[in-house]
C-alpha cells in the first residue's frame, strides 16, 4: 500500500494493492480526501503496513480498480512489496 502522501495541493492520496505471486500486483483501492482516510484506516486496522511514496501513489492511482499494475511500475512496486517482506521478518 501507498498512502499518507501529500499531493501540493494537500490533500492526501492512498493507493491500495494486494498482490498474490506469480502474479502482478492489483490496484484494489484507491482514493483522496475521506477515501484516502479510510483507506489508511482499515489499513491500520488490519496491521497492514503503509508506505509514504507521493510519486509512487499518484502513479498508481492512475491504475483502474481491480487493474494489474502495469509493467513501468513493477520496479518501484517490488521494491515496496520487498521492504514489506523484510520488515515482517519473511524471506525474499
Amino acid at each position: 500500500m501507498s498512502g499518507d502522501d501529500r499531493r501540493p495541493d494537500g490533500e492526501k492520496l492512498a493507493v491500495a494493492l494486494r498482490w498474490e505471486a506469480p502474479g502482478a500486483p492489483v490496484v484494489v483501492a484507491k482514493g483522496r480526501g475521506a477515501v484516502a482516510e479510510a483507506i489508511l484506516a482499515t489499513a491500520a486496522a488490519a496491521d497492514v503496513m503503509v508506505e509514504e511514496n507521493p510519486l509512487l501513489a499518484t502513479a498508481l492511482a492512475a491504475v483502474e480498480l481491480d487493474t494489474p499494475i502495469p509493467e513501468a511500475l513493477y520496479k518501484a512496486v517490488a521494491e515496496v512489496i520487498a521492504f514489506v517482506l523484510r520488515a515482517s521478518g519473511q524471506k525474499l
